[in-house]
């Protein structure tokens, strides 16, 4: 085979090789610029943020140096606190109180004694109606009557069958006690004396199966009439005459009693370790602009899956204005400490070591202004428990503390 040259390839074919060639070398050469240009822009972003951290942490260490020098200064040098501007502030003195968190939830109201009323025997046509919605009743008050012909019919055909088996045991005992004399005179056989004392038993025991039949059908014709089972106010009358009354929910009769009520509400599973049967609640009905005072009566032993919670009932004594489903205000009292340094929230600050307050220190003649690193405890509203760092007649710096230093000098504009 002929071997490729140069010589036996054409001008046109070598100009294309060319071409091909430099422009590979230029992606070459474009690529490996980008991957190096990359890896420097991300080394030198790493070298920027180190020396960032570094000048961050040095200008911490300065301001430091600074206030302690400052305050330092004003201790020693009276004319450098006589020349340094106070700031004025307004100040609190520390006092014990009383602290208390509250789990704040929404409820609702239930009436305990809501009864919808349902038919005994079952469904059935309504033929008379004697109630309506907003009526107060009573309990065994009669609110409607259903079509009864058949029960009567029953009733009236048991009780005609009876007859005529009193009359057959009436004669059957006849007929056994003449037997029974006819026997003691040793007239007749035994057999006569013992088939005529069976035929008064069998008859007896079916009149006693009789006495049974009548009495479950005078029940179920007592079904014809609908009673109330609670007393309270119908407060739903949702059926008419020649319906079929069932007693469902829809299409029956509601009797609501709103003297016993309870406001029911969920607590979330995490808080079931600081409430308990009995833990004082305070409920707020702002609809009506009422509220009550009292303690958890029943609480759930299961956690729903649902609401990953359990039910509280709290009671609530009788109000004419409150309705079943409205809307609750639940405050259950679960954290109390009857003595306690309690600050309001916005005084409390936070530096690299943590919580603190400005207090106003008396040293000399001067306020100065001086960290005091606290440990809190529950948060309730603006209010906030200090368990440690305060003590009582500490000047806590309640306004104007925002951008002051440790040491500055202070004023409260009163002389």
């Amino acid at each position: 085979m002929n071997q490729l040259t140069n010589d036996n390839l054409n001008p046109n074919t070598m100009q294309k090789i060319t071409s091909f060639s430099l422009i590979f070398a230029l992606m070459f050469t474009a690529m490996s610029c980008s991957n190096t240009s990359k890896k420097q822009v991300d080394a030198t972003i790493t070298d920027k943020k180190v020396q960032l951290e570094k000048l961050k942490e040095e200008r911490s260490k300065l301001d430091d140096k600074i206030k302690t020098s400052e305050t330092e200064l004003a201790k020693i040098d009276t004319s450098a606190g006589a020349q340094q501007k106070p700031k004025l502030v307004a100040i609190s003195p520390i006092a014990f109180s009383s602290f208390s968190h509250y789990l704040e939830l929404q409820g609702s109201v239930y009436a305990e004694n809501i009864s919808y009323i349902t038919p005994k025997g079952g469904p059935g046509q309504v033929t008379a109606i004697f109630v309506k919605r907003g009526d107060h009743v009573r309990k065994g008050q009669l609110l409607l009557k259903l079509e009864s012909t058949l029960p009567r019919q029953n009733v009236v055909s048991v009780r005609q069958s009876m007859g005529s088996v009193q009359a057959q045991i009436a004669l059957a005992k006849s007929v056994y006690e003449r037997q029974q004399n006819l026997w003691k005179q040793n007239i007749g056989t035994e057999v006569q004396l013992l088939q005529a004392k069976t035929n008064v038993e069998s008859l007896q025991a079916q009149l006693n199966t009789m006495n049974a039949n009548l009495r479950a059908a005078e029940e179920q014709l007592s079904f014809a009439n609908v009673y109330s089972n609670v007393s309270g106010v119908a407060d739903d009358v949702s059926i008419h005459v020649g319906e079929t009354f069932t007693g469902a929910p829809q299409n029956g009769i509601k009797i609501v009693n709103s003297g016993n009520l309870k406001v029911v509400t969920d607590i979330p599973e995490n808080y079931l370790g600081r409430v308990k049967k009995g833990s004082p609640v305070d409920v707020l009905i702002s609809d009506i602009n009422k509220s009550f005072h009292s303690s958890i009566s029943v609480l759930g032993q299961s956690i729903s899956s649902t609401s990953r919670g359990t039910t509280a009932e709290i009671k609530v004594p009788y109000d004419p204005l409150l309705k079943p489903n409205q809307i609750a205000l639940v405050k259950i009292l679960d954290y109390t400490a009857p003595s306690s340094i309690v600050v309001s929230v916005n005084i409390l600050q936070t530096d690299e070591k943590g919580k603190f307050v400005l207090v106003a220190s008396k040293e000399g003649d001067k306020l100065f202004a001086r960290k005091r690193s606290v440990q809190i405890g529950e948060l309730y509203n603006d209010k906030i428990e200090i368990k440690q760092g305060l003590k009582e007649g500490d000047q806590v710096v309640t306004e104007g503390f925002q951008g002051l230093y440790e040491g500055q000098l202070l004023t409260t504009g009163t002389k």
